[in-house]
């Protein structure tokens, strides 16, 4: 999957999908690398782990099938959380606070259906 691939409607659309299923972490976590792989200053080889790790996300074949009850995003988070950590310092408060704000618009349309 290239950049091209992954964008906001690709993330909205899988997180979206998966509400049932993943958490207020799974989303902002998601959404953090969503708006870092964005952000102008952040270099080339982070733009690589985080198009790896939405990739993962956002893609059908998995180590555990998104399908399976309670398990499905296990494997998804522990990939997003990895990748977090390893370009922490390129993620920035303005980029968690964005992720969280949109987090919770996502979660208060979920609770208005």
């Amino acid at each position: 999957m290239t950049k091209k691939n992954i964008n906001e409607t690709s993330v909205i659309k899988k997180i979206q999908s998966a509400l049932g299923h993943v958490g207020r972490e799974a989303i902002t976590k998601a959404l953090i690398l969503y708006y870092t792989l964005n952000a102008p200053n952040t270099p080339v080889w982070c733009r690589s782990v985080i198009l790896g790790s939405l990739a993962y996300f956002i893609s059908m074949i998995d180590g555990i099938p998104d399908l399976t009850p309670f398990l499905g995003y296990t494997d998804d988070i522990t990939v997003m959380t990895a990748a977090i950590a390893m370009l922490s310092k390129y993620i920035t408060p303005e980029i968690k606070e964005k992720a969280e704000l949109k987090t919770d618009k996502i979660l208060s349309l979920k609770k208005s259906k």
